[in-house]
C-alpha cells in the first residue's frame, strides 16, 4: 500500500518513524512519502518536505509566514493527487493537517489522523470537522478519548509512543555513560526551534550562576546548526551536543525544558524538571485569551496536578529559574515528590507496544476495505 504521512515538527517525525516501523513489518509492499525529518527516512520514507521548512509557532509567527504556508498547502495537495495513496496519514500540525484531511476527504481519500490535535485545549469546535473529513483519530493521551466521547465520536487509545522510544533507546544502550567524568550534569532542552532558542537558551543559560560543579549540557535540536547555539551561548563553559538527547537525559540530575514533548520525554527518564516558556507577548496574550486547559506541560496536564513547576512569560526569568533548578537538584521534598508523580506518569501513559498497536489497528482497517 501507499501511504502519505504529514509531520510538521520534530516530535512527529520521531513518532512517524515509529509508525513507518512497524507498518513496514505489517506491509511487505508498503511506499512511504512523507512530509517529515530524518528519522522517517531513516525508515524509508521519500521526503517532500523537511519539518525544518514548516514549523511556524505562535499567532504573529503564522501571519508573517502566511504565505509560505499557503504555497505549502498548495503544493502538498498537488503532490497527493500525483502520488494517490492509499491513505493519508495525519500526525498533530492541525493548522496544515486539518485542511489537507478536508481536501483528501473530498477527493475519496482514507484519512488517518494520529495524534490528535490538542483541540481540548483551544478550538474545541474543531472536533465537528474532524468528525465530518477524519476516518480514524488515534489519540496517544489518555484523556483525549473522554474529550472525544462528549462529542459521540469513538476513537483508538494504543497508548503513547514515546515509551516505545526511549525503551527501544534503552534496550539499545545497556549503559551509556557518555558523559561520565564525575561532574554531574544539568540539561538545557531549548526547544525545536530557532525562534523558541533563541529567546529560551539565553535565560536558561543565565540561571545558571553559582552552580559551578555541574556540567551544563545543551540537547541541540536536529536540523538546527552548532553555529546558531554558539551564537547565543558565546564564552560560557556549555557542552553542545547533537543527536544524544536520550543519552543527556539518561544521565541529568535536573533539566530545564522548554514546554513540549520534551516535558514528557526528560519524566519518563525520570529526570526532575523546571518548564520554561516564553513568547511573542501578542501570541501570548491571545493565546491566554482563547486556551481552556490550567496547564502548559504535556505531564502536569496528564497527571492533571502541578507535579512540575511552570515559569510562564514573565516569570521565565534566570532568578526564579535558579531559585526552582536548585529546589530539585538535591534530595529532599521537592525531588522525590516528583519522581513519585513521574511513576504515576507511566502508568497512565498504558504501557509499551503503542507504536505496533496503532499501527496493526490502521493495517487492518485499510486490508479490510
Amino acid at each position: 500500500m501507499k501511504y502519505y504521512i504529514i509531520a510538521g515538527e520534530a516530535s512527529g517525525d520521531l513518532h512517524g518513524s515509529n509508525l513507518i516501523h512497524h507498518l513496514n513489518k505489517l506491509d511487505s509492499k508498503a511506499h512511504f512519502r512523507a512530509w517529515g525529518g530524518d528519522k522517517m527516512h531513516a525508515e524509508g520514507a521519500e521526503i517532500v518536505k523537511h519539518y525544518r521548512d514548516l514549523a511556524f509557532m505562535g499567532f504573529i509567527e503564522v501571519i508573517v509566514n502566511l504565505g509560505t504556508i499557503l504555497k505549502n498547502i498548495s503544493f502538498c495537495k498537488k503532490d497527493i493527487l500525483a502520488y494517490q495513496p492509499d491513505v493519508i496519514i495525519l500526525i498533530d500540525y492541525p493548522g496544515f493537517n486539518l485542511r489537507i484531511a478536508e481536501f483528501a476527504h473530498k477527493n475519496g481519500i482514507k484519512v488517518f489522523y494520529y495524534i490528535s490535535p490538542q483541540i481540548w485545549a483551544w478550538k474545541e469546535n474543531r472536533v465537528h470537522k474532524i468528525k465530518q473529513v477524519v476516518d480514524r483519530m488515534f489519540v496517544i493521551l489518555p484523556f483525549e478519548k473522554d474529550f472525544y466521547a462528549r462529542f459521540d465520536m469513538e476513537v483508538s487509545f494504543p497508548g503513547h509512543p514515546l515509551l516505545d522510544a526511549i525503551l527501544s533507546y534503552k534496550n539499545q544502550v545497556k549503559e551509556s555513560n557518555l558523559f561520565s567524568d564525575s561532574q554531574p550534569i544539568i540539561a538545557l532542552l531549548p526547544g525545536s526551534r530557532k525562534q523558541e532558542i533563541s529567546t529560551m537558551l539565553p535565560v536558561m543559560l543565565n540561571s545558571l550562576r553559582d552552580l559551578e560543579k555541574y556540567k551544563i549540557i545543551v540537547a541541540m535540536a536536529p536540523s538546527i546548526p552548532k553555529e546558531f547555539y554558539t551564537a547565543i551561548v558565546g564564552d560560557k563553559q556549555v557542552v553542545l551536543r547533537d543527536g544524544v538527547t536520550y543519552s543527556i537525559l539518561s544521565e541529568a540530575k535536573a533539566a530545564l525544558v522548554t514546554s513540549g514533548t520534551a516535558t514528557l520525554e526528560a519524566a519518563l527518564f525520570k529526570v526532575p524538571e523546571i518548564v520554561c516558556y516564553k513568547g511573542n507577548g501578542i501570541s501570548f496574550w491571545l493565546a491566554k485569551q482563547l486556551i481552556k486547559v490550567k496547564y502548559i506541560s504535556l505531564v502536569n496536564l496528564i497527571l492533571d496536578k502541578p507535579a512540575l513547576p511552570e515559569l510562564i512569560q514573565d516569570k521565565m526569568n534566570a532568578e526564579n529559574i535558579n531559585i526552582a533548578l536548585k529546589s530539585i537538584l538535591n534530595p529532599g521534598e521537592s525531588r522525590n515528590s516528583m519522581l513519585n508523580s513521574f511513576d504515576e506518569l507511566e502508568e497512565k501513559l498504558g504501557g509499551s507496544g503503542a507504536s505496533e498497536r496503532a499501527a496493526k489497528e490502521m493495517f487492518s482497517r485499510l486490508s479490510s476495505i
